[in-house]
């Protein structure tokens, strides 16, 4: 059996603001550079393209309203061109990929907080919906559903992902690591409208180490930024938006091992790439102690079910007997 080494980056940087075009270009610039520095794997953001809805935390719903629209607008499909651009990238700098989308859903109403995973063949090999928007998330966001729980095989080895809030969910970061998963992508948006006692940057750090030191393997976190061109955005309908968006330690990406401690040096708040060497061989020993997958288990006590069927909307039932055939 062959333990992948290899090395992993974490962009932490912020969109081209509603602008899908523009952000799979930034996208592929730091696909480049992170390559030609040697990175197997690059970790981008939630919902990188082409942005957070921050409106539905510093408006209210009805003045929100109209940049649903222009979100939806901006939205794009998982097989659409701007991730085709984004593949080839993949396949030219043999890089596998991890980027956040906000994606395009059949109704108008219908928007996913998505992560896609791609391969360094160029292929969309993953796609993760997030389950549950988190808190004013629901004004925006449809949620996802079992079907992209799944652990994907690559070359560097078994990769798994969820976005933001739901890295806190116990059974959705368990149903992962049942599938063999050994690197995990957590990533993040900043959020410095959080209550004033919450620090953020360190609340990422936590819930990475956390789902490493359990499982015994990689988080690669990376989380975006605040530009001053979203506040200049949004500044119109909210005149403080500097107050409201602009906060220290709001933003944390890293690589964390399988000891739950940082690997290399963290991005807190400033824009830039994270870069640490991953050793799979290295969650061996770890899980000598506390496999929770195997020998550090009771299955017969622990039941999780989990139910990982596509949604469906509407069902199509026809009873009607034809007559003619009689």
């Amino acid at each position: 059996m062959e333990f992948k080494k290899f090395k992993a980056a974490a962009v932490q940087t912020s969109p081209v603001f509603l602008n899908a075009d523009a952000t799979v270009d930034k996208a592929i610039s730091f696909i480049k550079e992170a390559a030609q520095n040697g990175a197997s794997l690059v970790a981008f953001p939630e919902v990188f393209i082409a942005g957070y809805p921050y409106w539905n935390w510093i408006m209210t719903p009805v003045q929100g309203s109209k940049w649903y629209e222009v979100l939806y607008k901006c939205s794009i499909l998982a097989d659409g061109p701007e991730i085709q651009k984004i593949s080839d990238a993949a396949k030219e700098f043999n890089a596998h990929i991890v980027i956040g989308i906000n994606e395009r859903g059949q109704s108008y109403g219908e928007i996913y907080n998505t992560n896609l995973i791609i391969n360094n063949e160029g292929k969309v090999i993953g796609k993760h919906r997030k389950l549950v928007p988190t808190w004013a998330e629901k004004l925006t966001w449809t949620s996802g559903d079992g079907s992209s729980l799944k652990v994907y095989d690559t070359e560097i080895g078994p990769i798994g992902t969820l976005a933001c809030g739901e890295n806190t969910n116990t059974l959705a970061r368990f149903t992962l690591l049942s599938q063999g998963e050994l690197i995990h992508i957590a990533n993040y948006i900043s959020l410095p409208v959080a209550p004033p006692d919450y620090d953020m940057a360190e609340a990422i750090k936590i819930r990475a180490a956390a789902h490493s030191f359990e499982g015994k393997l990689f988080t690669v976190v990376s989380c975006s930024t605040i530009s001053k061109e979203i506040m200049n955005v949004l500044k119109d309908d909210v005149p403080n938006v500097e107050e409201l968006l602009t906060r220290k330690n709001s933003a944390f990406s890293g690589i964390i091992g399988p000891n739950g401690a940082v690997v290399g040096e963290p991005l807190i708040d400033d824009e830039g790439i994270v870069y640490a060497e991953i050793d799979l061989a290295k969650c061996i020993q770890p899980k000598q102690m506390h496999d929770i997958l195997g020998h550090y288990n009771r299955f017969d006590i622990f039941d999780l079910r989990v139910n990982v069927a596509p949604t469906r909307k509407i069902t199509f039932i026809d009873n009607h007997e034809d007559f003619n055939k009689r």
